[in-house]
Order: C-alpha cells, then sequence, then structure tokens
C-alpha cells in the first residue's frame, strides 16, 4: 500500500485547473454561459485523500434556478432551428474539446473527487467518445410511416421534450455528467445538470466545453448545489419536462414523487445488490480477477458492483482463499498515484455508513476474511481509505444481502445447484446487473435469462458501452440511460395524419 503525503494540499492545484477553463477561482453554477453564485448556505469541497476542505461555494438558490430555467427554455428553440447534421458537428467538437484538454479533466477530477487517476485517464476519453456517438445519432432521429387502413399518410416524429433536468451522483461525476448530457443534447433538448455538491467539478468543466465547442448559450447549465434545495427546486420548476435521476432508491422514490406533481416523467437509476454467480466449472484465475473488478474497482462506490458473490460449494473454500490473498495486494493509497488502484471514499459519511455496516454484517454471522475498515499505514492521512473488504458465509436474509454498502465490501454466500444460484440472485428488491462464470454455454445463458437484472455478463464483469442500453429491474429504476433507447426516452412521440383522397369521405357535419 502507499502512503499519502499528509501535507498535501490540492487546493492551490485544483484552483489553478479550475480557472484555466472557467476564468475564475470562484466556484458556483454555470448559467446561460456564466458563472454565477448563489446566496445559500456555505458548501465545502473536501479532499478525501486526506480530509481536508481545499475549497467553498454557496448553494445556488431559487434565483439561479429560475435563470437556468429560462435559459434552456430560450437556447433549446435555437439548438432546434440548427439543422441535424449541424448538431452533430456541434457534438463532435464537444468531443474534440474533450480530449484535447483530457489530462487538465482527469486531474482535477482525481485530486477533487478522490478517484484513481490510472481509471479517469480512460474514463475521459469514454466521456468524449459518449458526445461522439450521439453526434452521430443526430441526423438519424427519424420517424415512421405508418400503413393505416385509410386514405391518409401517417408518419411519426421523434420531438424533443424541451427542459431536461438531470440530478448526478459523486461516485462517478464526469461519467455519469457525460453519460446524462449527450444523449439529452442529440435529441434536441437542453439540459439542466445538478451534480453532486461534494463533487460538481468536472461537471462544471463538460457545461463551459459544450458552450466553448458552439452550443448555444444555455443549452448546458450546472448547478452547484445542495438536492434538498437546488436538486427539488429544478425538480419541481415549472419549465421541467423531464427528471433524470442518478442515485438511491429512496432519493429516487422523492424525486418521482414530486416530479409526479406536475405529470413529469422520470427516468431513474438507482441502487443495486449485484450478484456475482461462480459455477465449479468456471477458470477460477479470471473469476478471481472478475471477481476483485466487480467490487473492489472504483472503491466499490459504483451502482453495478458485484457486491453479493455466489460461489458453488464445491470450491467455496478454496475460491474464498485465494480472493482473499488477491485482495490484499491490491495497492490502496493516493489517488493521484499511478499505482493506486484503490483510493479513497469519497466522504466521511460514507466511509462511516461502510464502517457500520461491516460490523454489522460480522454480528449477524459473517467471518471476516480480509479487511474490515482504514488500512493502517494510511491512518496518519485523514483520508477516507478502506481496504478491500470480504464478508464469508453472508446468510442470504443478512442485511450484507438485502442493503447496498456502496463500497468496497463483498459478502460470499455458498450455493449447492443452478436453481438455487438463480433464487439467491433474485432474492432481492434491485435489479441492475449480475454476473455468471462458467464454461457450459446452456447454462451461461439460462442464468442471463432468469436473472431479473438489466445488464448481465458472461464471464466478465463491468463493461458497458454508450451504445449499449443501461438501466435497472425493480428499485433499480425505469428508464434507460445509453444507446438508442436513451435516445427514445429523451424524445416524445407525435402521430401527423394527412388526408391523401381526392374525395375523401365525410364522416359527420354538412356542406353549408
Amino acid at each position: 500500500m502507499s502512503k499519502v503525503d499528509i501535507l498535501r494540499d490540492p487546493g492551490p492545484r485544483i484552483r489553478e485547473l479550475w480557472k484555466g477553463f472557467a476564468g475564475t477561482e470562484e466556484i458556483g453554477s454555470f448559467v446561460d454561459g456564466e458563472i454565477v453564485f448563489g446566496a445559500g448556505d456555505l458548501l465545502d469541497l473536501t479532499d478525501p485523500a486526506t480530509g481536508k476542505v481545499f475549497a467553498q461555494f454557496k448553494d445556488a438558490d431559487a434565483s439561479v434556478i429560475d435563470a437556468a430555467m429560462d435559459a434552456a427554455s430560450k437556447a433549446q428553440r435555437e439548438w432546434m432551428k440548427l439543422t441535424a447534421s449541424a448538431r452533430g458537428r456541434v457534438m463532435n467538437e464537444i468531443g474534440r474539446k474533450i480530449r484535447e484538454r483530457a489530462g487538465e479533466i482527469a486531474e482535477i477530477e482525481s485530486r477533487s473527487a478522490g478517484r484513481p487517476i490510472r481509471d479517469i485517464r480512460g474514463e475521459v476519453v469514454k466521456v468524449a467518445e459518449m458526445f461522439e456517438y450521439y453526434a452521430g445519432w443526430c441526423d438519424k432521429l427519424h420517424g415512421e410511416v405508418i400503413p393505416v387502413p385509410t386514405s391518409h399518410l401517417n408518419y411519426t416524429r421523434q420531438e424533443p421534450i424541451g427542459v431536461v433536468v438531470q440530478i448526478t451522483p459523486w461516485n462517478a461525476p464526469l461519467f455519469t455528467g457525460g453519460w446524462q448530457i449527450a444523449p439529452a443534447i442529440c435529441a434536441g433538448n437542453a439540459v439542466v445538470i445538478k451534480p453532486s455538491e461534494l463533487t460538481p467539478l468536472s461537471t462544471l468543466i463538460l457545461g463551459v466545453l459544450c458552450e466553448a465547442a458552439g452550443a448555444p448559450r444555455g443549452l448546458v447549465n450546472v448547478i452547484g448545489g445542495q438536492g434538498v434545495t437546488a436538486g427539488q427546486a429544478a425538480v419541481a420548476h415549472k419549465r421541467t419536462g423531464l427528471v433524470v435521476f442518478v442515485g438511491s432508491a429512496h432519493a429516487g422514490s422523492l424525486i418521482a414523487a414530486t416530479a409526479a406533481k406536475n405529470v413529469v416523467p422520470c427516468i431513474l437509476e438507482l441502487g443495486g445488490k449485484s450478484a456475482n454467480i461462480v459455477f465449479a466449472d468456471a477458470d477460477i484465475n479470471h473469476a478471481i480477477l472478475g471477481a476483485q473488478a466487480a467490487i473492489f474497482g472504483g472503491a466499490g462506490q459504483s451502482c453495478v458492483a458485484g457486491s453479493r458473490l455466489l460461489v458453488h460449494r464445491s470450491i467455496h473454500k478454496e475460491f474464498v482463499e485465494r480472493y482473499a490473498a488477491a485482495a490484499q495486494k491490491i495497492p490502496v493509497g493516493d489517488p493521484y498515484a499511478d499505482t493506486t488502484q484503490i483510493g479513497p471514499i469519497n466522504n466521511l459519511r460514507q466511509w462511516t455508513k461502510i464502517t457500520e455496516m461491516v460490523k454489522q454484517g460480522v454480528a449477524e454471522g459473517a467471518a471476516l476474511a480480509t479487511g474490515g475498515g482504514r488500512p493502517e499505514v494510511l491512518d496518519a492521512t485523514g483520508g477516507f481509505y478502506f481496504a478491500p473488504t470480504i464478508l464469508d458465509n453472508v446468510s442470504p436474509s443478512a442485511s450484507l444481502s438485502k442493503e447496498e454498502v456502496f463500497g468496497p465490501v463483498v459478502g460470499v454466500t455458498p450455493f449447492d445447484s443452478e436453481e438455487e444460484a438463480v433464487t439467491l440472485a433474485n432474492d432481492n428488491p434491485y435489479g441492475l446487473a449480475g454476473a455468471v462464470w462458467t464454461q457450459n454455454v446452456g447454462r451461461a445463458h439460462r442464468i442471463a435469462g432468469q436473472v431479473r437484472a438489466g445488464t448481465f455478463w458472461i464471464n466478465s464483469y463491468k463493461t458497458i458501452s454508450v451504445m449499449s442500453p443501461f438501466g435497472g429491474f425493480g428499485q433499480s429504476g425505469y428508464g434507460r440511460s445509453s444507446g438508442r433507447d436513451a435516445l427514445m426516452a429523451y424524445t416524445q412521440t407525435k402521430s401527423v395524419w394527412v388526408e391523401t383522397a381526392a374525395e375523401p369521405a365525410v364522416a359527420f357535419g354538412y356542406v353549408g
């Protein structure tokens, strides 16, 4: 494990990077092409690697939300005056600008959000690819002609909704920012996006780069503020046409209820408690590597994390022993060190929750195979580090099997049969993702068809692409956030009827 320099102060470097994009060291919201400042409570930005506050900003108040909504409404009309091909060229330019400044973007995301730089460098490229992928869709969002049994020409149009409100979480602010903005503007909408108040900087940068690439002022507005204040005001605003939320199931249900009061639809990408199933005939080496990536990548702060590991009883003991030994070798430490694979938990509140859930898991009968808290070598840093943790023989009824931990903690449960594995996998209200490891092709496809999840991997884990639909079943939400499916969710279908008959049939009335 690597040590973090406890004297490290990321503040000056973060402010320098931020100023290079925004033209000011002050942090606020990006509204109508300018950095504006709220009048709400003073909010802290904390370095997860040291626990030190490196910047502050004021919560966006109602006037900021109103200005963002007005700017978005105006910009959306301007955006739709452009040809579809012209909009595609702007989106390609956004991708180019992201690539051009990828190093700076990766650095600010790593330093401010506590995410390993080795991961973020690749992630920035993926965000650029999101805009480039949807750029190609701009001139292909056409309707269809329906052969209705009358003399009418009937055709459909896919029209934008208008102003879309998006609320994204702290675990992957850059990625989820691009993931949501790109399909929304491709479909012709304007965006008011509120990233977590804990990690606003990379999403603010996306807003700045969208305008720099030629998007109309106000097409992408980024709100710096809290969910209970700024987020709530945006969801309830009269101009909001669609709400997209990525976060916990509890918060998602509250947001959906607020949106429903104005009869506004939602796309909800919520929590997960995904089952990662390993059969005795699996390639054990690959399965052990996959099981590490499934839960320990990103310090387990992922909605699709494979936090429930179901292992066939015949290989259970050997698998856990090798899995625990491998987990102890994973470098934990400074997120800005190239060797680090697991950085800190994003915030103290989440670190405390993880700690409490591990203690509860042990109290409920699970055996701690490795980990369980902050690595001793990192105690002096003040950072929110948590060692990769494996709890063995977790009961299917235990809290660790039912509740999302959102940290580098996996519960292992043995099973005896294919039927039992499927039953255990589905014994959960969530349904975001899952995986199976087996060399039996028939079994692999049977399991994939029976496990209730929006994304499922066979002999793999955590591979996703902007080209493929992503979303959940059950309490993991509804709607899809990528691929062609996302575009349909960001549009509304209009049916147009044109009478073509020279002497149309008169169904009603008289000629005066």
